[in-house]
């Protein structure tokens, strides 16, 4: 997938200036002594933004940038409560985080690093590195705190990662992704323009209300252009409810093609060898439609096809019999399930 419309500039992030903080003493490749970011009343606390805050243009040389999330800042309360815990993703942004949210929603103390915690101290609080870029942890964080981070506008890329990353950090993606959840309808808003993708992302965790939901966007996918790679990853048991919607869609339209047109009572002007006419009709008519009976054929295009017979009719009442004869049709093929 292409990721760059979302990559390339800080969406979840605002950046601003704090003193004396020396981003190049900090261990490993972040931060330093600890004691510098103990005290959130001693940082500036940034905004709240629902749009992400700009980067300051032109900083001054001796100042120091820090990138801090624009949701989960030094100050942000839950519950009444302060962060008691920063969270460093890989590409530098801080997240302050309360722990026990965190482990409240994980089963293996956000992949331990959270359990147990040590006993935080007046000018000590933790700085924790977590392999993951800012867009992916920003996303699990929503997740976890039953927020939605749809303003920030994640790619699906960087939803399927945060999806896929969720057991590691003893999170199950079926207790976080139900149908009324943000991360839910988040996912799904991408069902249109990527739906097999969406698929097997659900399929493989068993997400089974967003697996139903996006199969109505899959009737147009050829099923015999799917690749092996594809189909081991959605596994036997979705691949086969895939593969029966399909199926099942096309004989449903058969069925409900068949039957030609009901004969009215014989007239002077029209008597059933007349009639013989429109029911050949309809067969050449049905033939064609059922010959490529594909899952997503819309009410129109079967109007289209049908509704051109009664140009060809001279009796009132034969036109009439098509008319309902069609109203039926559609009636019928709308109520046919679109979904496994």
């Amino acid at each position: 997938m292409d990721n760059a419309a979302c990559h390339s500039d800080w969406d979840n992030v605002f950046q601003y200036v704090a003193d004396p903080i020396d981003l190049d003493a900090l261990p490993d490749k972040h931060a330093a002594s600890r004691s510098e970011f103990a005290n959130f009343s001693g940082m500036p606390t940034p905004p709240l933004s629902h749009d992400g805050s700009p980067i300051h243009d032109d900083p001054p040389e001796t100042s120091n940038l820090v990138s801090v999330s624009t949701t989960f800042y030094p100050g942000s309360l839950h519950q009444s409560l302060m962060p008691d815990a920063i969270l460093l993703s890989e590409d530098s942004v801080f997240f302050y985080i309360h722990s026990h949210i965190l482990l409240a929603a994980s089963d293996n103390g956000f992949h331990s690093l959270l359990s147990p915690p040590p006993p935080p101290s007046k000018d000590q609080d933790r700085i924790i590195n977590v392999p993951e870029t800012s867009a992916v942890i920003n996303i699990i964080l929503h997740t976890i705190y039953d927020m939605s981070c749809s303003h920030y506008s994640p790619s699906f890329s960087q939803l399927s990662t945060a999806v896929k990353r969720l057991p590691f950090y003893g999170i199950q993606p079926q207790s976080y992704i139900m149908t009324s959840t943000p991360l839910f309808t988040l996912l799904h808003s991408h069902a249109p323009l990527c739906p097999l993708e969406l698929y097997t992302l659900a399929a493989s965790f068993d997400l089974y209300e967003l697996a139903v939901s996006t199969s109505s966007h899959l009737l147009s996918f050829p099923l015999s252009s799917m690749s092996d790679e594809m189909s081991d990853a959605i596994g036997p048991v979705y691949l086969k409810r895939l593969f029966f919607l399909h199926f099942g869609r096309a004989d449903a339209l058969k069925r409900v093609l068949l039957p030609p047109p009901h004969p009215h009572p014989p007239t002077e002007e029209c008597d059933f060898s007349d009639q013989k006419k429109l029911t050949r009709a309809w067969a050449l008519a049905s033939a064609y439609l059922a010959w490529d009976a594909r899952p997503d054929l819309s009410t129109s295009a079967m109007e289209s096809a049908l509704r051109p017979l009664e140009e060809h009719l001279v009796c009132n009442e034969c036109k009439q019999t098509l008319r309902e004869r069609i109203k039926d049709l559609v009636v019928q093929w709308s109520l046919v399930k679109r979904t496994i």
